[in-house]
C-alpha cells in the first residue's frame, strides 16, 4: 500500500458517503479541529485515494472532520495523504480508521458491514468484523440476508450454465470459485426447481413463474418443456413451424434475447435446431450479441457456447468473452470437444455499424470484411467434426442510397454468391438456403415513397446457408 504526501486545493475533496462509515460528520469535533488548527497545533493529514470516477478529484479515506475543520478557518489548500489501495476494499479501509477514537454505533456498522458486502460479496465475515470492530456473529447477522441472496444469484447462473452445457472447469473459471465450492452449488441444483415445477403443475403460466420466483423465461421454458419433442415444444411456444424454404417473421419473439442491435428472431432460430440439430447436440455461437441462440437452446434442450467481446458476467454470463482479432484468430476453447452445429450470425456489413463496438467487424472495409469471413471459415473448418453443420445467416449488401436501380454497381455491393463462394473456398459446401428477409416494415412511408419516385430498390434480403463439410474432409 503506497503513500504519496502532498497538498492539494480544498475544492479538490470530495466526502464519498458510499465510503464514509458514519452516518454524519460531529460538528462539536469538526470546531475543536478548527481551534487546534487557529492555534498552530499540527494536524495529520487527510488520508484520501484518487476518486474512482474523477481524475481530478479525491476522497475522504480517513479525516472528514479534519477536512470540515479545515474549510471553518477559509483554509485554500490541505495536506493529503495519497493512498494506493492495492486491492484492499476503501469501505473497510474508512471503517478501520473510524473507529479509533470512536467505536461505530450498531447502525453504522451494520451500515458499513452491508455495504462493504454488496461491493465484494467476496468478503468473508471475518475480514469486515476486523474493520469495523465487531465480532463475525454479528457480521453474518448484518449480512445474512444479502448473502442469500448473493447465493441464490449465484446458484441461478451456475445452473443456467450448467443446463447449458459448459464443462464445470469453464462454470468455475467463470465465476472465479474453487472447483469444490461449485460442486458444493451444482449438488442444490435438483433442489432449486423443485418450487418452479410445482406451480407449473397447479397451472401456473411460465411468465407468472418466471416473474414469482425471479428466473429469466428461456430458464423456465427448459423446465416447463422437459422430455417434450421438439414439434411439442414449438406448439408450447406458439410458435408455426415452416415447412418451406421461406422463412418470415415480421417481429423478434421478445422473450429470447436482450434488446441488442441487429437482434434476430428466436423463431429463426428454432427452426435451425429443428431441422439441423437433435436434443443434447452442441451448438456453438461465437458472435452471440443479445443471447437469442442461448435462450433458444435452453428452450429446446440444447447445449450452447456461447462467446461475444461484450462481456457482461452479471446479465449473460454463459456468453464467455472472446475479440475475433482479424490479424490472429484463435478458436476460443481447447479440448477434443467439437460442436454440432455452429451457429455464426455476424454483424452485417455496414448495416447499424454505428451502433456496434467500433472494433467489430461491421465497420471494416468490404474488403477486410470478406478476408475475416474467410479466415473464421476455415478456423471454424479445423474445430469442426465430420458431421458439423454450420448456419451462416447474413444478408446482402448494396449500396442503394439515392441511386436509381439501373444505375447500381458491383463494386460496392456483398452478394450471397460471394458468401458462398468463401464457403466453398474455406472447405464448406452448401446444402440448403433458406430466404429469411428482413421486415420491410423499416423503411417509412415517406421513405419509400421517394424510393419509388427515384427506382431505388431497397435491401430487405436475409439468408440462412446451411453448410456441411466437403466430403473427404477432416
Amino acid at each position: 500500500m503506497a503513500k504519496t504526501a502532498c497538498t492539494v486545493p480544498t475544492t479538490q475533496i470530495i466526502l464519498d458517503e458510499e465510503i464514509y462509515p458514519r452516518s454524519g460528520v460531529y460538528p462539536k469535533r469538526v470546531s475543536m479541529f478548527a481551534e487546534n488548527m487557529r492555534d498552530g497545533f499540527k494536524i495529520d493529514p487527510v488520508e484520501v485515494q484518487i476518486h474512482p470516477e474523477y481524475d481530478d478529484k479525491y476522497r475522504i479515506l480517513d479525516g472528514a472532520h479534519r477536512w470540515h475543520a479545515y474549510k471553518e478557518i477559509g483554509a485554500t489548500e490541505i495536506s493529503v495523504l495519497i493512498i494506493t489501495l492495492d486491492g484492499v476494499d476503501p469501505i473497510l479501509y474508512a471503517a478501520k480508521k473510524a473507529i479509533g477514537p470512536l467505536q461505530l454505533t450498531e447502525d453504522e456498522a451494520r451500515t458499513t458491514a452491508r455495504r462493504a458486502y454488496e461491493n465484494n460479496p467476496r468478503l468473508i465475515s471475518f475480514e469486515i468484523g476486523q474493520a469495523i470492530g465487531r465480532s463475525r456473529q454479528a457480521v453474518d447477522a448484518y449480512i445474512a440476508d444479502l448473502r442469500a441472496s448473493t447465493q441464490m444469484e449465484l446458484d441461478l447462473k451456475i445452473f443456467r450454465l450448467h443446463r447449458l452445457g459448459l464443462p464445470q472447469e469453464r462454470i468455475a473459471n467463470r465465476f472465479n470459485i474453487p472447483q469444490r465450492t461449485l460442486s458444493d452449488h451444482l449438488a442444490k441444483m435438483p433442489s432449486l426447481a423443485i418450487p418452479l415445477n410445482t406451480d407449473l403443475l397447479k397451472g401456473f403460466t411460465v411468465p407468472q413463474v418466471a416473474e414469482k420466483h425471479g428466473w429469466t423465461e428461456p430458464m423456465v421454458w427448459s423446465l416447463s418443456l422437459k422430455g417434450k419433442d421438439d414439434l411439442e415444444r414449438f406448439k408450447e411456444l406458439n410458435w408455426g413451424l415452416r415447412t418451406w424454404d421461406l422463412w418470415n417473421w415480421n417481429d423478434c419473439d421478445k422473450r429470447f434475447g436482450d434488446d441488442w442491435p441487429g437482434r434476430i428472431p428466436a423463431q429463426m432460430i428454432a427452426h435451425i435446431l429443428y431441422y439441423f440439430s437433435d436434443q443434447n447436440d452442441l451448438v456453438f455461437d461465437p458472435m452471440a450479441g443479445g443471447g437469442v441462440v442461448a435462450d433458444t437452446c435452453l428452450a429446446f434442450n440444447r447445449k450452447c457456447w456461447s462467446f461475444d467481446m461484450d462481456d457482461r458476467p452479471d446479465t449473460r454470463p454463459e456468453i464467455e468473452p472472446c475479440f475475433w482479432d482479424i490479424t490472429n484468430l484463435k478458436w476460443p476453447i481447447k479440448g477434443k470437444t467439437k460442436p454440432d452445429l455452429i451457429i455464426f450470425d455476424p454483424p452485417y456489413f455496414k448495416k447499424q455499424s454505428n451502433n456496434y463496438d467500433p472494433d467489430g467487424i461491421s465497420g471494416m472495409s468490404k474488403a477486410n470484411y470478406l478476408k475475416f469471413l474467410e479466415s473464421f471459415f476455415a478456423l471454424a473448418h479445423l474445430n469442426a467434426k465430420k458431421s458439423t453443420q454450420m448456419a451462416l445467416i447474413n444478408a446482402d449488401w448494396r449500396d442503394f442510397q439515392n441511386i436509381p436501380a439501373k444505375n447500381e454497381t458491383r463494386v460496392n455491393s456483398i452478394l450471397i454468391n460471394d458468401y458462398l463462394w468463401i464457403l466453398n473456398q474455406s472447405g464448406w459446401q452448401e446444402t440448403h438456403i433458406f430466404q429469411a428477409p428482413l421486415s420491410s416494415e423499416r423503411f417509412k412511408a415517406n421513405v419509400v415513397s421517394a424510393m419509388q419516385k427515384k427506382k431505388i430498390i431497397g435491401v430487405p434480403s436475409r439468408y440462412v446457408i446451411i453448410s456441411k463439410k466437403k466430403p473427404n474432409q477432416d
